[in-house]
């Protein structure tokens, strides 16, 4: 790694601790893409289809694959609880607890967007994001305001095209795996009788990904 790179990765370090997150170089071949992430998506997850961040519009694991092989570096970000919500129960998360969550996503996916933002316009072009979660920049989004079948030209009417990211799981990363590559050791958070959705307490891990160079 040079040392323009490594100074890079410092600023952005910095950068993601300024926004409360904590950072980790990655290598991007330490970055773990599995076809069955995406069966999880599509198979229990409720936000499946409704989000242009998210399957079926977000890339495909073998995408992802080839995207992969043109980096070698990358920085892992860390996203500790929830800024909204430091302290819950199953009792008090909504069925539908996409906006519940709104300021825990808008905090990991503006962070991811400002890192490549500061990475490209430092010179290295090629800097790209991936966030966590359904994106929620838009009350709701395109999908779930059409009827019928939406494909992924319907990103041509994304309302905020400029900080939209897929998620790392949307585009087949397995993030657990990925965090122990630098040390995180991440677990599952029990739920309510295993209730979906229905977390037993807000010790939440949320992790991000910037592709650099």
């Amino acid at each position: 790694m040079g040392e323009g790179l490594k100074a890079e990765i410092e600023k952005l370090t910095r950068c993601a601790e300024g926004r409360g997150a904590a950072a980790a170089p990655i290598r991007a071949s330490e970055v773990v893409v599995a076809d069955w992430v995406r069966f999880k998506c599509r198979y229990g997850c409720k936000g499946y289809g409704k989000h242009l961040s998210c399957p079926p519009y977000a890339p495909t694991p073998d995408e992802t694959r080839k995207m992969l092989s043109g980096y070698e570096t990358g920085l892992l970000l860390r996203f500790d609880g929830d800024p909204a919500h430091p302290d819950l129960g199953p009792g008090d998360i909504p069925d539908d607890f996409h906006a519940f969550f709104r300021d825990l996503i808008v905090w990991v996916n503006g962070t991811v967007h400002a890192l490549e933002k500061v990475a490209f316009f430092d010179g290295y072009y090629k800097a790209f994001g991936f966030g966590a979660y359904p994106c929620i920049f838009c009350e709701t989004c395109i999908p779930e305001e059409t009827e019928g079948p939406v494909d992924a030209a319907a990103k041509r009417f994304c309302r905020h095209a400029d900080v939209m990211r897929p998620s790392m799981e949307a585009a087949g990363m397995d993030v657990f795996a990925t965090a122990r590559s630098v040390g995180w050791l991440l677990s599952t958070i029990p739920c309510e009788n295993m209730a979906y959705g229905k977390i037993v307490h807000g010790k939440i891990t949320s992790v991000a990904l910037v592709l650099i160079e």
